[in-house]
């Protein structure tokens, strides 16, 4: 697993341009840039590379070169770091963390993108002496210079050795732990390597078409329409953002997984009224912006987000929309009246282990103890939704996650209630193949190409 260096030298101010050799290059300082906010501020780099990207004007090849260096190193992590810590002479927590995060760099350039060796190490070279001293890029050379002499990735794997599931971890850059939610969540190891790797590779661009047109969506985009949900488009790559519908907040970047977890909400069989819904959790908003576009005339909807500033990207993402409501408030302490909605989602807070192809850092930043307290959230959350919903309505229950203990573990403990009734998910996306999990539902990204979204669909029946 990646060193998080617990301490180290401060990260200075990087010396002068007027000490500089030669200019540096644009596209990898960029990525650099991206897992030093990683790693010294804890950022997400999915937010951080796009403001970048926009701040520096790379052109469209360099922006290509800095996404796929900062996603990469960032995914292959724990390989990059297995290779390195026989390679240095001390543990690698106790490096300076900005000499780290450019060994990877480079590393990653070496062993995974076949760079030349001249090019990948002379350029982080450069970026070392720059950002940290000369010192530091002496350190650098030698290191990744041994890099290169030790081949490839199959070249490196092999030698570092271990048993089949070391191996596994390290050739799919997942820790050991997530290796084995996986498995278990796919039930054995038949598809195990490929949802791996599959969860490894840099993945399209979705757009949900929310208020414009779907075919206007494709024609604008260059797209191609999704294959399950209805308002989704697939992109092969660029900038979203560059887009009119984007821009306006028509359309949004929105994994078609996540449409459909909260298309799930609107296709469920109800009796009686259907003119309130509740999204529990609500931020950043993308669920509640669809399920706004593509509700019956007449439904109010109410969408919820414990942070006040979650709560405010919810207003932004609604703020076209007539006829809904967004609070500040804990699902937990509704201030609603118990059974006031006809149809309740709750996309409830977990670790994330379904999007790590769009979330490469979560992998790492995870651990096994995060788990427990998670579920114990979520079935707070879970019983307070049941409660939230009037007798004959449901309950969409989803999770970015494919752990068992997230999933249907939670669903198990709330199915056990007399008053509870589990509906089954699979008949409710007849176009989706391969989604059934049980009665639940479970999307892959080897299967469908979208993250790994688990859901489940729960009625009150007294």
């Amino acid at each position: 697993m990646p060193q998080r260096p617990a301490g180290g030298p401060r990260r200075g101010k990087r010396p002068h341009p007027a000490t500089r050799r030669r200019p540096l290059d644009g596209a990898r300082l960029t990525a650099y840039d991206v897992l030093d906010g990683v790693t010294s501020r804890d950022a997400y780099a999915n937010l951080l590379l796009p403001q970048l990207l926009r701040e520096r004007g790379l052109d469209t090849r360099d922006a290509a070169f800095a996404t796929q260096l900062a996603y990469g190193t960032l995914r292959a992590a724990g390989t990059l770091d297995a290779v390195l810590s026989g390679l240095v002479d001390r543990p690698l927590g106790e490096l300076d963390p900005r000499v780290l995060d450019l060994l990877r760099l480079g590393a990653y350039q070496l062993i995974d993108l076949r760079v030349p060796s001249h090019a990948a190490v002379d350029t982080t070279v450069d970026l070392a002496r720059a950002i940290v001293g000369t010192g530091a890029s002496g350190l650098v050379n030698a290191v990744l210079r041994k890099v290169a002499a030790g081949g490839d990735r199959m070249q490196w794997l092999h030698a570092l050795g271990g048993d089949r599931e070391q191996q596994l971890a390290l050739a799919t850059d997942h820790p050991a732990w997530i290796v084995d939610a996986w498995r278990d969540a796919l039930g054995g190891e038949e598809e195990l390597e490929p949802a791996l790797m599959a969860d490894d590779a840099a993945p399209e661009v979705h757009l949900v078409a929310r208020r414009v047109a779907r075919a206007e969506l494709v024609e604008e985009s260059g797209g191609s329409p999704g294959p399950y949900s209805p308002f989704a488009v697939r992109l092969p790559g660029g900038d979203p953002g560059r887009l009119a519908s984007v821009r306006s907040g028509r359309a949004a970047v929105q994994d078609e997984g996540s449409q459909l977890a909260g298309l799930l909400l609107t296709r469920a069989p109800l009796e009686g009224p259907d003119a309130a819904w509740l999204d529990m959790c609500a931020g950043p908003g993308g669920k509640a912006g669809l399920l706004a576009a593509v509700r019956p005339e007449g439904v109010r909807l109410t969408a919820a987000d414990r942070a006040p500033h979650r709560a405010d990207l919810v207003r932004q993402a609604l703020r076209d929309e007539a006829d809904v409501e967004v609070l500040a408030a804990d699902g937990r302490e509704a201030p609603w009246q118990a059974g006031s909605f006809d149809r309740v989602l709750l996309d409830a807070p977990c670790t994330g282990l379904g999007a790590l192809r769009r979330r490469p850092e979560v992998r790492w930043r995870r651990t096994p103890e995060d788990v427990a307290p998670l579920v114990e959230l979520q079935v707070e959350l879970l019983a307070s939704a049941l409660a939230s919903v009037r007798v004959g309505g449901v309950v969409a229950y989803v999770t970015c996650s494919p752990h068992t203990e997230e999933t249907v573990g939670v669903v198990e403990v709330a199915a056990a209630r007399d008053d509870v009734e589990v509906l089954p998910v699979a008949p409710l996306f007849p176009e989706v193949p391969g989604i059934a999990r049980g009665d639940y539902g479970q999307l892959w990204p080897h299967r469908h190409g979208t993250d790994a979204m688990f859901m489940a669909l729960l009625r009150r029946i007294r």
